[in-house]
């Protein structure tokens, strides 16, 4: 059987898979080096945490306006606009050496990247068939999870490397930032020039100011609505797992390159995930279910581990099971998200998606940054407790869906 008609892939599907395979690699490069770089400026601990709040804060102002615009314009523009402008809000962070300017460009980097994020999303969506998109989203976030592993090696790597060492000082770790904006205007530069011209909705449902759009958001589905919630919650306690397991490894000592290993093993988990259970789990048809019985699981791993003795044991072993999990997750939620949007309006409803998501992304690292200061394991047992909590949240949406499945029978 051809896969391509089987999986409902087409160039455009795969060019946007090697598309965000790159984006994983290049927008990760600083991550396994910035617990450091702070730490070399002399910067307290809690201000690791303003720094990604603050770029999370610009994903969630940006990415409805990003989705808006792009629904009703070649989206080429601004995606590129997007990327090369984040480029140089990534430069100034590792190059302007204040701990306060270094927020607002931390800001600057999160809005503006989320035009590509968001607009390459509904990208997909626009030439992937319903039937076909839980497979489709979960193989493009496993591309996007395995860039970003490879993104989190290289970049702890890079500074050991006699290549890097000819132009950067070895412990002057800026020069990782400076070699991530560089990459990064090449990805600008191929997406315009290869993704092509790009869908947009007819001109008689365009309004004269996007803020009037956004406000749809009041109108959502009921359902939508607590599932978008859900999700904050749930991304409140993710979020907290994927970025302070970097400082709580770097405090029990853990080099650069022994995090950008580690999370070079849970992309590739990630890979066999998407590979062997993905597809499994779209053809079972019990969504809900699975979201449920994820976050219930997700919920008790995150308590063993950081409560464990031997942590790189609990990492390589229970942690990947979280991994796994946290994979099957994604495509499902997309995917019931994306089911609520009409053509013409990808753009906006990913966009929406991407802003309740970055809630979670700018109270998770405030509070994280917090409890960290207090006890490090108090940040994962909030993300347990968020877990539950989102969780619970599920269990009212299947129970309105059931009953309203019911009511119509």
């Amino acid at each position: 059987m051809n896969i391509n008609k089987r999986f409902g892939l087409n160039k455009t599907i795969v060019l946007l898979f090697f598309i965000y395979f790159m984006q994983g690699v290049i927008h990760n490069l600083g991550h396994p080096v910035t617990p450091k770089l702070v730490e070399d400026f002399g910067i307290s601990d809690y201000y690791f945490g303003l720094y990604f709040a603050s770029m999370s804060l610009g994903l969630l102002l940006g990415s409805p306006l990003w989705g808006y615009l792009g629904d009703h314009k070649d989206k080429r523009l601004f995606i590129g606009v997007g990327l090369v402008l984040y480029s140089f809000g990534q430069y100034m962070f590792a190059y302007i050496g204040n701990e306060n300017w270094m927020i607002l460009f931390r800001f600057l980097s999160g809005f503006f990247v989320s035009a590509s994020i968001t607009l390459l999303m509904s990208h997909l969506l626009e030439h992937t068939k319903l039937a076909q998109r839980k497979v489709i989203l979960g193989w493009y976030q496993a591309m996007f999870l395995i860039g970003t592993s490879l993104g989190y090696y290289l970049g702890g790597v890079l500074p050991t490397l006699s290549l890097y060492q000819m132009y950067f000082l070895a412990d002057d770790l800026r020069g990782v930032f400076f070699i991530q904006a560089f990459l990064n205007l090449f990805h600008a530069l191929f997406i315009v020039v290869f993704i092509g011209k790009t869908k947009r909705v007819s001109k008689q449902n365009v309004r004269s100011n996007p803020l009037t759009a956004i406000l749809q958001i009041t109108r959502l589905d009921s359902n939508l609505l607590l599932f978008l919630i859900s999700l904050t919650l749930i991304s409140l306690g993710s979020i907290n797992v994927s970025k302070f397991i970097e400082v709580y490894m770097n405090q029990k000592g853990l080099l650069a390159s022994d995090i950008g290993q580690f999370v070079g093993i849970t992309g590739i988990v990630s890979l066999i995930t998407m590979i062997v259970l993905v597809p499994f789990v779209a053809r079972a048809k019990r969504d809900f279910t699975l979201m449920v019985i994820i976050q219930s699981l997700s919920a008790v791993i995150i308590l063993l581990v950081f409560h464990g003795e031997d942590l790189m044991m609990m990492l390589y072993s229970i942690f990947l099971v979280y991994v796994v999990l946290k994979t099957l997750y994604t495509p499902l939620e997309q995917h019931f998200i994306s089911s609520f949007a009409k053509e013409g309006e990808y753009g906006l409803i990913m966009g929406v998606r991407q802003s309740f998501y970055s809630i979670g992304m700018v109270v998770g690292p405030l509070i994280g940054g917090f409890l960290l200061e207090r006890n490090a394991t108090l940040v994962f047992d909030f993300s347990a407790l968020m877990f539950i909590l989102g969780c619970l949240m599920l269990l009212v949406i299947g129970r309105n869906i059931k009953q309203k499945t019911m009511d119509t029978e």
